[in-house]
């Protein structure tokens, strides 16, 4: 439960905000993604499941680049490296 101190904090800066839901964005855009990869699990038809995939997948870019958006180019450049890292390219 938020203190009043924290949620007046919250409200006065709004980049703290954006964060928190650019944030929250990233995190749900990963999430979307890796409930494609369980659907093959569950027993649906063939023609459920493409439906579901198509609405995660369309979730899950739309909830990425706004990720993107509000966390700024910062976040973008610092993503950019760490990728550059994990796949070996300096």
């Amino acid at each position: 439960m938020m203190g009043l101190n924290e949620a007046d904090t919250l409200q006065t800066n709004p980049y703290k905000m954006k964060k928190i839901i650019g944030n929250i964005l990233l995190v749900a855009s990963f999430i979307a993604w890796a409930a494609i990869a369980m659907l093959p699990l569950l027993s649906l038809s063939i023609e459920m499941a493409a439906a579901i995939t198509m609405v995660l997948i369309v979730f899950g870019d739309i909830a990425f680049v706004l990720s993107i958006a509000l966390l700024g180019k910062v976040f973008l450049e610092k993503m950019k490296i760490h990728i550059r890292k994990l796949f070996g390219k300096q």
